[in-house]
């Protein structure tokens, strides 16, 4: 049975970073943890997240037993390069590239303990709110037969449900048609418009 975990894009180049993993690597889990105890590396803080993420992969979903588990891969891949520059004497640069790694780590049992499925979270099923859809009531349009004189009360009758459609609207995307129809363009437009001579 294997449980994998992954990190990427460590700010670490994988030259570095493999220093740290040949030493570990076919070590049980406690034993590799204690060896990355007294490295002294960038790369350890990392690598030992790596692993106890992994082992808690293991324990949560797999069920097994930390004890029982060995680092059986571990591989360093090269992430992304960012490309920097360094300002030099004379105008000159010289460029810095900031590498950047991905572990993979692959756990292993010392003991088979046979195939084991991994947990499935039981999910209730969700609850429908009974909301009515919201209808389009259309653009209210005061009516000016009905408007009261000045110095009435301030209630006005409002009819519902009379869409204004405006003609120049139509048409596809930013080719809205206009009114009075499309202006002809001609050589005398373009040839007037310059800003040369």
């Amino acid at each position: 049975m294997e449980v994998k975990a992954t990190v990427k894009y460590i700010k670490i180049s994988p030259r570095k970073v493999r220093l740290v993993v040949d030493v570990i690597r076919g070590l049980k889990v406690d034993k590799a943890l204690d060896q990355l105890n007294f490295l002294n590396k960038k790369a350890v803080r990392p690598i030992e997240k790596l692993i106890n993420s992994a082992v808690a992969n293991a324990e949560n979903n797999f069920e097994l037993e930390k004890d029982n588990l060995f680092i059986k891969e571990i591989k360093v891949n090269e992430g992304p390069t960012l490309h920097r520059w360094k300002p030099r004497a004379r105008g000159r640069a010289t460029p810095i590239r900031k590498r950047t790694s991905h572990i993979c780590l692959a756990l292993g049992e010392l003991v088979e303990s046979g195939e084991i499925k991994a947990k499935k979270q039981k999910l209730e099923a969700p609850v429908k709110l009974g909301v009515k859809p919201k209808e389009d009531e259309g653009v209210k349009i005061k009516d000016k037969k009905t408007a009261p004189a000045k110095g009435a009360d301030d209630k006005h009758e409002e009819e519902t449900g009379k869409k204004i459609i405006d003609p120049r609207g139509e048409g596809k995307g930013k080719y809205t048609k206009i009114e009075g129809g499309a202006k002809k363009k001609g050589f005398g437009s373009k040839f007037f418009r310059r800003k040369s001579g």
